[in-house]
């Protein structure tokens, strides 16, 4: 209980929340690295598993070779960049790694959300003269939409507390309250910084899981 104590000690003290080393500079950049990879994610996942999904072909495979990154540590993958070229780019390495990170779990959810919508509907619209964008915007998007925005929600989570790592390529963010806190040797520091990257993902959850119960319309085995 003293470390506890002692984090919470760290963590309400006003002088610790000022300047480019605070924590509230780097709850920004944490945010802003995290929403950056984000969207990079699902503007590379989201078309090509709506399409798949459409479409009905390739998307087994897809879903597979996406997922099949999962078993590759997002940590090793960045000290593999890190010895690239792009090592030198800033964050770019770390973005890159997060990046690869998110994309599985929005492809497969999303993929998968496409498919589940009811065969029944589909064929309807289809009988009604809708063309093919129609039915992917009108029809399959709508109703897909609670698993889109299930995987969206895992991805985001996911992110909040991996973007910890960009701190081991010299990148900002909550990551960077706890390395500090290593070379000082500071334990309530390192604490005070993992209670940070849990808090802000308990968040995140909390906010995607309102959007989720808003979503209007549920698909058959969505959860």
């Amino acid at each position: 209980m003293t470390t506890l104590a002692d984090a919470w000690a760290w963590l309400t003290d006003p002088a610790h929340w000022a300047g480019d080393d605070g924590i509230g500079h780097r709850l920004l950049q944490h945010l802003v690295l995290t929403v950056g990879c984000l969207v990079i994610s699902c503007l590379i996942a989201l078309p090509v598993a709506l399409v798949l999904g459409h479409l009905g072909k390739g998307g087994a495979l897809a879903v597979n070779i996406s997922n099949a990154g999962r078993a590759v540590p997002t940590f090793a993958v960045l000290v593999l960049l890190l010895l690239t070229p792009v090592g030198g780019w800033g964050e770019g390495p770390a973005v890159v790694a997060l990046v690869l990170f998110a994309v599985p779990p929005l492809l497969t959810n999303a993929y998968v959300g496409m498919r589940e919508v009811d065969r029944g509907v589909v064929r309807a619209a289809r009988g009604m003269g809708m063309a093919g964008r129609q039915m992917l915007f009108h029809v399959e998007l709508p109703l897909s939409l609670p698993m889109v925005l299930n995987g969206v929600r895992i991805a985001a989570v996911q992110l909040v507390a991996t973007a910890t790592i960009a701190a081991l390529a010299g990148g900002g963010g909550l990551g960077r309250i706890i390395t500090a806190g290593f070379n000082l040797a500071s334990t309530p520091q390192v604490v005070a910084g993992a209670i940070l990257v849990a808090v802000f993902a308990l968040i995140v959850e909390g906010l995607f899981a309102l959007a989720e119960r808003l979503a209007p319309v549920r698909t058959r085995g969505s959860r």
